[in-house]
């Protein structure tokens, strides 16, 4: 009975340290959070002033609010969105640090490009939203304002409405950009193969156009905008999935490979 107890103890002790530890790297991500939305938030009108210019350059130039805390609320979101982007470094690091003892040294090596690759291509969709997308968006949405029989109709566009737009096209193409990612980590854990996707390719189509119509209401424009890079983006996921086999192939057939060891 003594040595199951034992047995009980052994496996406890790591599983707390494993706990701590967890512990120390969400109060570091906290922490990183935490002060970085205080930063942004101190800079959250000049952030957002950046987000307003899609709406000046497309003739608006006056934005309202309609409840008191409207105005004050924006700018905690804007703080908040910021304080993310720019806390995603530390978070990242300590999600790996965590994460990356409990890994074979070839599992590290196929992981690490994809942590480096995950922030560059949000930033890639988050731009091509900010700098194309927006803009014909908001040039199609305003272009409704104008006489009616002798009615003026004009776009009185809320704080708080804009912004949920810009976040939804921002966010939206970012996490659509992220593609190649989840393909290639799928096909890394078994979960599909590179073969099947190519035999999904034309259902890849039709879905890619259906995500572009959600993420990047309302025009036609907008959605053409994401659905290309999206189709564009599942064949580059192919195409690195092929280079990788072929890598992994060569590795094989190379004398003195051995089966992979921790660190």
């Amino acid at each position: 009975m003594s040595d199951d107890y034992n047995e009980i103890d052994d496996s406890r002790a790591p599983l707390i340290d494993h706990l701590i530890e967890l512990r120390a790297r969400l109060i570091r991500a906290f922490v990183a959070l935490g002060v970085a939305f205080g930063i942004c938030l101190y800079f959250a009108r000049p952030i957002f002033t950046v987000l307003v210019h899609p709406l000046v350059r497309a003739g608006q130039n006056k934005l309202i609010y309609t409840q008191m805390f409207e105005a004050f609320f924006v700018e905690i979101k804007v703080a908040f969105f910021a304080a993310i982007m720019l806390a995603f470094p530390v978070i990242a690091n300590q999600i790996w640090q965590f994460v990356a003892p409990g890994l074979y040294k070839k599992e590290k090596n196929a992981l690490l490009p994809f942590l480096f690759a995950t922030p560059i291509l949000f930033l890639l969709g988050a731009s091509l939203a900010y700098f194309v997308a927006i803009p014909m968006a908001l040039h199609f949405l305003l272009s409704f304002q104008g006489n009616l029989g002798g009615v003026q109709q004009e776009a009185l566009p809320a704080v708080g409405s804009y912004l949920d737009l810009v976040m939804q096209f921002m966010f939206g193409f970012g996490l659509a950009f992220l593609t190649p990612v989840l393909l290639m980590l799928l096909e890394r854990a078994g979960i599909v193969t590179r073969t099947q996707l190519v035999g999904f390719r034309r259902y890849a189509i039709v879905a890619n156009t259906a995500i572009a119509a959600v993420l990047a209401p309302p025009d036609i424009g907008s959605m053409i905008l994401l659905g290309v890079p999206l189709i564009l983006l599942y064949e580059v996921a192919l195409a690195a999935m092929w280079f990788t086999e072929r890598r992994d192939a060569r590795k094989k057939d190379e004398p003195g490979t051995s089966l992979a060891t921790r660190d």
